[in-house]
C-alpha cells in the first residue's frame, strides 16, 4: 500500500510560511509583481502527468511570493482586514489538517462543540443576551445575508405572510431602514433575498455619519407595515457609531426588527473602555460581525447572533433523508447559517479567544484605536494636513491641502505616491463629496513604531 508523504509538502509549507512571516516586517506592502509576471509564473499548461507534492509547493509560493500584499503586517492600512495571530494561524492550519464538515455535528463533534463553546464566549464577551444562537458564516457580508433573511422572514410572519411557503412575491412592503452611510453589504444581502435595495428607506446621518434618532423616528412614523431597522457600529469610513440604544428603543417602539450591522465596530464592547459607545446594543434583535478583523484571525470568519434562536433555526436550517440530525443536546451548525459544508470555521477562533483571554481581546482593540489616533495627533500637527473625523475607534480620515486650492486632486495624488512608496499602504476615499485617505488600523502587530514610519512616508509624499 503506498503511504503518502504528508512531511515532504507539510514541511516545505511550513518553511515557506515561516520564511514569510518573517520578513513582514521589512518587506514593502504592495505586491511587487505586475498582472503579467504573475500569469507568465503561475500559468501555463494543466501538467499531463503527477507532480512531487514538495515541489508543487515550493514552486508555487516562489510564483506567487511577488504578488503577495502584506497585509498580514503591521503596515497595511488599506481596509479593516487585520492579520492572523499565532494560535489563531496555527488552529487554521490544524482545521484544514483535520478537514473536519462542521455543517453536522455527526461529521464534527469536536468542531460542533468548539463552535459553541467559542459561541457562547463571543456573546459574553460582546455583551449579547445569554442564550443567543450563533452562527460561523464566511465574513460580514453573509452575516448581514443571514441576519435579513431571519429579520424577513420574522416581520412577515408577523404580518401573516408564510415566506417559506409563499416566497416574497406577493408579499407585504417591507421596509428596511438604515442610515445614509449604511455599508453596501446591506443593499447587496438585500438583492440576494430578493427583496432588493429598493426596499431600503435612507435615514439622516449627521457629519460624522451616525444615524439621526429624530429621522428615523420620523420615517418610521410616515410609513405602516412590517420593518426592519438596520443600526451601524463603526462607519467604514469615520469609524462613527449609530446610537445604537436609541435607535432599538424607537425601532421596537414601531414593532420593527433592529439588526446590527458590527463588523468591526462591535469589538468595542469587549473593551472597558470603548463599552460606552456601543451601549444598548443587547437590545437588538441580531448582529453580524467579523472575527478576521478586530480579533485577527484567518478569514473565512464571520459570525451572527440572533437574539431569537427558533427565528434563526426556522430561517436558515433544513432536514433531508439522508442527513444525521442531532437528535438531543447537540448542535448542528447547519441550522444557524446559508451552506451545507463547510469548514470548521470555529476553531480558529476558540484558539484566538484562548491564547488571548477576556484582557488581551480588550487589550488588542484598545490598542489598535489608540494606534488610530496617534496617527491622526501626528497628521493634524502637519502643515497642509487636515483630519476630518472624530477618531472613536479605528478610522481615520486625513485630507491634503494645496497651494493652488485643488485638494481632492492633491490628496488622490498623495494616496497613489504612498502605494507606491511601500512603506504603508492606504486606500483613499470620498467622504461627503470630499477626496480623503483613509487609515484603519485592525491588527494586532502594529506598533507605534510602524505608525511613526508610515506618518513619516506618507507626509514625504505630501509635500513632494
Amino acid at each position: 500500500m503506498h503511504e503518502p508523504d504528508w512531511k515532504g509538502p507539510l514541511g516545505e509549507a511550513l518553511d515557506q510560511a515561516l520564511t514569510y512571516l518573517a520578513g513582514l516586517p521589512d518587506r514593502p506592502v504592495p505586491g511587487r509583481a505586475g498582472l503579467a509576471e504573475l500569469r507568465a509564473a503561475l500559468g501555463g499548461p494543466l501538467p499531463g502527468k503527477p507532480q512531487d507534492p514538495r515541489q508543487v509547493v515550493a514552486e508555487l509560493a516562489t510564483a506567487a511570493e511577488p504578488g503577495l500584499v502584506a497585509s498580514a503586517g503591521g503596515r497595511f492600512f488599506g481596509f479593516v482586514v487585520g492579520g492572523a495571530t499565532p494560535a489563531a494561524l496555527a488552529a487554521d492550519w490544524l482545521t484544514s489538517a483535520w478537514d473536519q464538515n462542521a455543517a453536522l455535528h455527526v461529521l464534527g463533534p469536536a468542531a460542533s462543540v468548539v463552535e459553541e463553546v467559542a459561541g457562547g464566549w463571543l456573546a459574553e464577551l460582546l455583551g449579547l443576551p445569554a442564550g443567543v444562537s450563533v452562527g460561523f458564516v464566511t465574513g460580514v457580508q453573509m452575516a448581514n445575508f443571514t441576519g435579513l433573511a431571519i429579520a424577513l422572514r420574522e416581520v412577515l410572519g408577523r404580518a401573516g405572510w408564510d415566506v417559506d411557503a409563499a416566497g416574497l412575491w406577493g408579499a407585504p412592503r417591507v421596509r428596511v431602514l438604515a442610515g445614509q452611510e449604511r455599508h453596501g453589504t446591506i443593499d447587496r444581502a438585500l438583492r440576494f433575498l430578493g427583496a432588493g435595495a429598493a426596499a431600503v428607506v435612507p435615514v439622516d446621518a449627521d457629519h460624522q455619519g451616525r444615524m439621526r434618532p429624530a429621522a428615523l423616528a420620523d420615517a418610521l412614523g410616515r410609513g405602516d407595515g412590517p420593518a426592519i431597522v438596520c443600526a451601524q457600529l463603526g462607519n467604514v469610513n469615520t469609524g462613527a457609531v449609530d446610537p445604537v440604544a436609541e435607535v432599538c428603543r424607537i425601532a421596537h417602539g414601531h414593532g420593527a426588527w433592529v439588526h446590527v450591522d458590527g463588523a468591526f465596530g462591535l469589538w468595542a464592547a469587549a473593551s472597558p473602555a470603548l463599552r460606552h459607545l456601543v451601549a444598548g446594543v443587547e437590545e437588538a434583535d441580531s448582529w453580524a460581525t467579523d472575527a478576521h478583523k478586530m480579533l485577527n484571525v484567518p478569514y473565512d470568519s464571520g459570525l451572527v447572533f440572533c437574539a431569537h434562536p427558533g427565528a434563526h433555526r426556522a430561517a436558515m436550517g433544513t432536514r433531508a433523508g439522508y442527513l444525521v440530525h442531532a437528535t438531543g443536546a447537540e448542535r448542528d451548525a447547519l441550522d444557524y447559517h446559508p451552506e451545507h459544508s463547510r469548514r470548521a470555521r470555529g476553531i480558529a477562533v476558540y484558539a484566538a479567544l484562548r491564547a488571548l483571554g477576556r484582557a488581551g481581546v480588550a487589550e488588542l482593540v484598545e490598542r489598535c484605536c489608540g494606534h488610530a489616533r496617534r496617527f491622526a495627533e501626528r497628521l493634524a500637527a502637519a502643515d497642509g494636513a487636515e483630519v476630518l473625523n472624530q477618531v472613536v475607534l479605528n478610522q481615520v480620515l486625513v485630507r491634503f491641502l494645496a497651494a493652488d486650492g485643488d485638494h481632492d486632486a492633491h490628496t488622490r495624488r498623495v494616496v497613489e505616491r504612498v502605494q507606491q512608496d511601500g512603506t504603508c499602504w492606504m486606500s483613499g476615499t470620498t467622504w461627503q463629496g470630499r477626496a480623503a485617505m483613509r487609515i484603519s488600523v485592525s491588527n494586532w502587530s502594529t506598533d507605534e513604531a510602524d505608525v511613526d514610519r508610515a506618518v513619516a512616508a506618507i507626509l514625504r509624499q505630501a509635500r513632494q
